[in-house]
């Protein structure tokens, strides 16, 4: 018994058109000379003493130049005469694995013959405090030991909530340092208390451990590097807000009012947090973000699994069809430990799946309610991090031609 309506195959897909969206593109030229004068700068520098032994925090992400920026942090460090070492700090990222979070750090090419130090990489930690609700505040056990903590971190908005603290350097603190244990125990509580949790778990870190500074790195709609600024420990919770507003600023979107279908050729966490970004899509795996002022859309596609998520499909939910090839990329072990530790295993669970492009994307056609099928607004990405180029159904390229943000 065929899936779909045998009517539907009659259906020509609509040619698709390669297109530009115009955003600034305001960038670092030379990162290492950057990332070298601001923690060479006084009030940064003096909080490394001599001797000291420095954890250097990294995590999952995809961002671009990363190697570059640890390597010079490393650099610096070392030219300070403290004995710096990489600790993976990604939550439950990896399967909540140690191998493979130090694997996925070397996939970034942060090796310890790159990076000239070594990579300890433990899922153990130890309580530290409890947040003023009472949260006990785990942290690794390797980190704990070092003299000076430094977390090296992307300042950008969450997929999950809106707050003036998101994701940056007081995550990285709070979950990522955490490993699976303090992941686990923080997402207990739910995204919606993480405008407050974060902050508050970041508070107790900083108090009982020495947070010499962090490196916050903020990307432009190009993905390229736009700033990365030294923040001394004592001034993350009164600076990340700011870094924010600049990220935010930079972001980048899908410049339409409406789209039947969005075809996204990969998700992953190494694109973001929740595989495909909601501040895209407009979606949640809980639902539709309210008051979102990007395109409404119809219908999501999914073609593949990135590389760098090295076969987590967490976000896969979120889509409405999904191809075979995505299906049979799937490690369940590595993604719903991810869901079940983020308390969130909507976002783990497997939409329609068929076998084809041609019959996913037709499939889509099919739901989408109150379209003309055989004139239908297509729009295809790689991921929600990469939106300069994309590509149109012909139907659109009449708008695209007279938007000014758009290069045809």
């Amino acid at each position: 018994m065929p899936i779909l309506p045998k009517k539907i195959y009659e259906v020509k897909l609509p040619a698709m058109i390669k297109v530009k969206q115009h955003f600034p593109d305001e960038k670092l030229e030379v990162i290492p000379v950057a990332v070298a004068e601001e923690i060479m700068k006084e009030n940064i520098k003096s909080r490394i003493p001599k001797g000291a032994s420095v954890a250097v925090l990294v995590g999952s992400r995809g961002i671009s130049n990363l190697k570059e920026i640890v390597k010079a942090t490393v650099d610096c460090l070392l030219r300070l005469e403290s004995h710096p070492f990489i600790v993976p700090a990604m939550g439950s990222h990896g399967g909540g694995v140690a191998e493979m979070q130090k694997e996925i750090l070397e996939g970034y090419g942060i090796t310890e013959e790159y990076i000239g130090v070594p990579i300890h990489s433990s899922m153990e930690t130890v309580i530290i405090g409890n947040t003023e609700d009472d949260i006990p505040v785990h942290i690794d056990k390797i980190a704990s030991e070092a003299d000076i903590i430094i977390p090296i971190a992307r300042v950008k908005v969450h997929t999950d909530f809106d707050a003036p603290i998101e994701s940056g350097l007081c995550k990285m603190l709070a979950i990522g340092l955490g490993k699976h244990n303090g992941c686990s125990r923080l997402h207990q509580e739910g995204f919606r208390e993480f405008p407050r949790i974060i902050p508050s778990v970041a508070k107790v870190i900083l108090e009982k451990k020495y947070i010499g500074f962090g490196i916050a790195i903020i990307e432009n709609a190009h993905e390229n590097i736009h700033m990365v600024k030294a923040v001394s420990g004592l001034d993350f919770i009164e600076e990340e807000p700011k870094l924010l507003s600049v990220s935010k600023s930079l972001m980048p979107k899908l410049q339409f009012d409406e789209i039947d279908v969005l075809i996204i050729e990969q998700i992953g966490k190494d694109i973001t947090g929740a595989g495909m970004d909601p501040n895209i899509t407009g979606r949640m795996s809980v639902g539709p973000i309210t008051d979102f002022k990007g395109p409404k859309i119809k219908r999501i596609v999914v073609l593949g699994l990135s590389e760098g998520t090295h076969r987590n499909a967490t976000g896969v939910g979120i889509a409405d069809f999904i191809t075979r090839n995505v299906y049979d990329s799937i490690d369940q072990v590595s993604t719903y430990a991810n869901c079940i530790a983020s308390g969130n295993p909507e976002a783990g669970r497997i939409p329609i799946m068929l076998d084809t492009e041609e019959e996913t994307i037709l499939a889509a056609l099919q739901t989408c309610p109150k379209i003309d099928i055989t004139n239908p607004k297509i729009v295809r990405i790689k991921d929600t991090l990469h939106l300069i180029d994309i590509e149109v159904s012909e139907n659109m390229l009449e708008y695209c031609s007279s938007h000014p943000s758009f290069i045809v």
